[in-house]
């Protein structure tokens, strides 16, 4: 891999951080705290869904952000000739 493509690598991989962690913080902190009160004008299943969120549902985004996460570089892996099959 040439210096160039390292570094073009490296910045793709920066950028799929930089937006997942920005949608776990909305998730999390936004949805969680920021927003609980409007979330919980919902009912989902006769829970509010701003208490949903705090208690459950940042953590459900999280584990498929990291499946999405493993997916994006998979396809970045492979796209750069740096897989592993």
């Amino acid at each position: 891999m040439t210096n160039k493509d390292l570094k073009q690598y490296w910045r793709t991989n920066l950028c799929y951080l930089a937006i997942l962690l920005s949608i776990w913080f909305v998730v999390s902190y936004g949805f969680g705290i920021l927003f609980v009160e409007q979330l919980n004008q919902i009912r989902i299943g006769g829970f509010k869904l701003g208490f949903w969120f705090a208690q459950q549902g940042s953590i459900y985004v999280f584990v498929i952000l990291i499946f999405v996460y493993v997916w994006l570089m998979n396809r970045l892996d492979q796209r750069f000739g740096v897989d592993e099959e």
